[in-house]
């Protein structure tokens, strides 16, 4: 499932929406707005645009700023670097960053434009290990993806999580769910366990667990021992970590054995 390489012409486009979706929600926002704190703990709707100003002109060739950055949400190497990027930025009004992020997004889009089938194809360090060039970029639309649910839940408004942004990135939130359910739920050899999906993005998932490793199948051999039932919004705050805020908001059900389908429900979050 995420393993092929996307269609470049289809993701790039897709992306280049997301980074204009970002800078319509933060468009006109006053100081005290871009201050806000996100649904990501020590970062503000300010601080989540930067990361990826952050990310994309690391992206472009440019070299990481020299900050001293301290914070108990910095966790590793990779926390220090995107707080570095973001502690360099934070003199900024709201509107600079945003006229900052339209210009870097812009020449990434046009970088991506004119990239090689070749090099687009070429196998590339990853957050989730070496993977082409493309599936790099679906990470990368998945990440702003995600990051606009967050300014969006800091700012209590509502938006569209559905459509092709969404189809394009939510393969990458299906990644841990054979971790999730051996090693967070403790399904045993033979489990079978489905998640079914309501909302803007409905899918039915099928997990089945041989020995000590889970996968997706397109079919259960027999019925589920557990099915837990959640809107797509919850699924994708569930899987990014993001639960003490999206508990409030949506509910989940669980059916078969209840046990294992409250563990599966906490055990979504991974680290991309």
């Amino acid at each position: 499932m995420t393993d092929t390489v996307p269609d470049r012409a289809h993701l790039v486009a897709t992306l280049t929406d997301q980074w204009d979706a970002l800078a319509r929600l933060v468009d006109g926002l006053d100081e005290t707005a871009w201050r806000t704190p996100s649904a990501l703990p020590g970062w503000t709707v300010f601080d989540v645009l930067a990361h990826i100003i952050g990310t994309e002109s690391i992206l472009l060739g440019e070299p990481t700023p020299d900050q001293d950055v301290t914070g108990e949400h910095i966790r590793n190497d990779v926390g220090t670097l995107n707080e570095k990027w973001i502690e360099s930025l934070r003199p900024l009004t709201g509107q600079q960053l945003l006229e900052r992020f339209r210009e870097v997004t812009a020449r990434r889009a046009k970088a991506l434009a004119e990239i090689s089938p070749e090099s687009w194809a070429e196998e590339v360090p990853t957050p989730v290990g070496m993977a082409s060039y493309g599936r790099f970029m679906r990470i990368r639309l998945f990440d702003c993806w995600m990051h606009e649910h967050d300014i969006a839940d800091g700012l209590g408004v509502s938006v569209d999580e559905g459509g092709p942004r969404a189809a394009a990135g939510f393969p990458e939130l299906l990644t841990g769910l054979g971790r999730s359910a051996v090693k967070g739920a403790g399904a045993l050899d033979g489990s079978a366990l489905t998640i079914e999906l309501t909302g803007p993005v409905p899918r039915t998932l099928h997990i089945a667990v041989t020995g000590k490793r889970a996968n997706l199948v397109e079919t259960l051999d027999g019925p589920a021992d557990t099915t837990l039932t959640l809107d797509s919004r919850l699924f994708a705050r569930f899987c990014g970590g993001r639960t003490l805020f999206a508990a409030s908001r949506w509910k989940y059900a669980v059916s078969g054995d209840f046990d294992l389908g409250e563990r599966l429900a906490h055990s979504l979050a991974f680290t991309l």
